[in-house]
């Protein structure tokens, strides 16, 4: 796939095939709907590493369901998903911090450049599919009321520039952002705890996704759980052996090591293949635990 965790999964998995099961392995580049429509209607490529599968849920649970594709494992990252986030010396500086809620009574910590008597929050850039969610959580969570201003970064270089300005300064930052990527894992970003549950689907989809005017009443929420699958074709799963099959079964990168990965690759312009090599070199006790003892053996 087009991102850097998708490339760094997908190289770490052709050499433990490679290496440790003798497998023949060939990368094809790709993107969350191309991939799946293929793997769907022609049974190509045969894996698909890291498939978000908010995008494609309806047709691939038809595809599961008819026996056409698998998913061999949920989560193929620990901790991935979009949410809230603080610098790390924030956190250490008020341990008192422990969710949103906590946060949304100090807009004082946070002061916005145009207005400090205004708390800011960092929103998503104007034309992010997040940006009305972030809207109208921030209406849910009533912030305005409580002292806050929800600020545009323009851009995702403006939103990067954003959080790295103010963790080399040593400031506080409150604001959106995902995981795995390179700047939470380079700048250490502690993800908060909403400190409400998810609202439901309903909610959530009815509302809080949608454009304020159709959002009438946001509730308060949680984010909603980013879904990440490693998929695989039938006709893969019927060919390989079950050593492989259960390797991909047993693959969870840590969410805290792929984002020092992707750090690494942003820091030293690496590639997927470099930084694999780098993963496999420095993590036996990792992926150690995903495969056999013989595939273990020949890998080190």
């Amino acid at each position: 796939m087009n991102w850097a965790s998708a490339q760094l999964i997908a190289n770490v998995d052709k050499l433990i095939l490679e290496k440790g099961y003798g497998c023949s392995v060939e990368l094809v580049p790709g993107d969350t709907m191309p991939s799946f429509t293929s793997m769907n209607e022609k049974q190509r490529p045969d894996v698909s590493p890291e498939l978000w599968i908010n995008a494609v849920r309806e047709p691939l649970g038809k595809a599961i369901e008819a026996g056409t594709l698998h998913s061999v494992i949920e989560g193929p990252i620990t901790g991935l998903g979009e949410g809230w986030w603080i610098p790390p010396h924030t956190a250490k500086a008020h341990p008192e911090f422990k969710t949103v809620l906590d946060v949304l009574e100090r807009p004082d910590l946070f002061p916005d450049a145009e207005d400090p008597s205004k708390g800011a929050f960092i929103g998503c850039p104007a034309g992010w599919g997040c940006q009305l969610t972030n809207i109208n959580l921030f209406r849910g969570f009533k912030m305005e009321e409580k002292g806050w201003k929800l600020v545009d970064p323009g851009s995702s270089a403006g939103l990067d520039g954003s959080m790295t300005k103010a963790v080399e300064r040593g400031e506080n930052w409150f604001g959106y952002y995902w995981s795995p990527t390179s700047l939470i894992g380079r700048h250490g970003m502690v993800k908060l705890d909403f400190g409400v549950p998810y609202i439901g689907d309903e909610h959530w989809n009815g509302c809080i996704v949608k454009p304020e005017q159709d959002c009438a009443d946001p509730q308060a929420s949680a984010w909603t759980e980013s879904e990440v699958h490693t998929v695989a074709t039938d006709e893969f799963k019927q060919s390989t052996t079950a050593e492989v099959w259960a390797y991909f079964g047993s693959r969870v990168f840590p969410g805290e090591l792929m984002n020092a990965l992707l750090a690494y690759m942003d820091a030293n312009q690496v590639d997927g293949a470099d930084a694999a090599v780098k993963f496999v070199e420095e993590n036996s006790d990792v992926w150690g635990a995903w495969v056999s003892s013989s595939a273990k053996e020949m890998m080190m």
